[in-house]
């Protein structure tokens, strides 16, 4: 893979942003955007554990995706209070996301605020992402493509980034959001997985404070480098053909791999894994 490293700003106005990285889809690092809200100096691990402690909150590990796994359903619950105890004592690959910050802990809601990027933002559906040390995503993206402004709390993140126009290269799987899950994006074997090598894109990390914003659709692997968390808004895609992909990805393909699922159970998900490789390796004229 060639990731060349994602630009740095310290800060930015409105209308740099969308000239600068809106509308060319860039990908770009602020690193002191939000200084001027409480949750700057006030969001951290044991803030989290002392408002929302007893909450029961979903985990979900790095477990390959198996047939009788529901939409989203979680690998584990615990209390938030248990859960920061454990990021703190231990490494874990138990990690949070999609918590909504308005449904779960309203009260989080004074510690910031909308920023005005020149989009429209959705107001409904703030989400905090937790993790502990060396816990990752598999590399995927958003069902619904949109554009994503992701502020990293407590600790650093490491983030890789590609553009949909690298798929051919990712070994992604049909009708799904995600490559391959047993490749490791942190340090890729070549010899088994060849077609990433012709693969571009981006790299960066993210300290306490730091905001990441992802272009419309962008594939993305984030791996925790210390315990952390981030919180993550998103605009709407604008593109005509991205906002195509977001309808059909809801209202379409969920629901038909769902049925698959449950028509055909495991064999689904072992199919669709391998012809992630045949499809990629016969693009590029591949033996396999």
């Amino acid at each position: 893979m060639d990731l060349q490293q994602i630009e740095r700003v310290d800060t930015i106005t409105k209308e740099d942003f969308l000239k600068h990285y809106f509308k060319p889809q860039k990908p770009v690092i602020i690193e002191r955007f939000i200084e001027d809200w409480p949750a700057y100096s006030k969001w951290n691990l044991d803030y989290i554990a002392e408002i929302a402690g007893d909450k029961e909150v979903p985990l979900y590990d790095d477990r390959p995706v198996d047939y009788k796994d529901g939409f989203n359903e979680p690998h584990a619950k615990m209390k938030m209070r248990e859960y920061i105890d454990l990021l703190k004592r231990e490494p874990t690959k138990f990690r949070i996301f999609l918590w909504n910050v308005l449904k779960e802990v309203p009260e989080l809601q004074g510690d910031y605020n909308w920023p005005d990027f020149g989009l429209r933002l959705m107001k409904g559906l703030p989400m905090l992402f937790f993790g502990g040390e060396d816990s990752y995503t598999f590399m995927h993206y958003d069902i619904d493509l949109a554009n994503i402004f992701h502020f990293h709390f407590h600790g650093k993140k490491q983030v890789i980034l590609f553009d949909q126009d690298q798929n051919d290269y990712l070994y992604k799987i049909p009708h799904s959001l995600i490559t391959r899950e047993d490749i490791n994006f942190a340090d890729p074997d070549y010899g088994k997985w060849p077609a990433l090598k012709k693969a571009n894109g981006f790299i960066g990390n993210l300290e306490h404070g730091n905001v990441l914003y992802m272009p419309e659709g962008y594939w993305h692997y984030m791996r925790y480098l210390t315990p952390g968390f981030s919180m993550s808004l998103r605009a709407i895609a604008r593109n005509p053909k991205n906002l195509g992909k977001a309808v059909y990805n809801v209202f379409v393909m969920r629901h038909y791999d769902n049925l698959m699922r449950r028509m055909k159970g495991q064999a689904w998900i072992d199919g669709k894994n391998a012809k992630a490789i045949e499809r990629t390796h016969r693009k590029l004229g591949i033996e396999f």
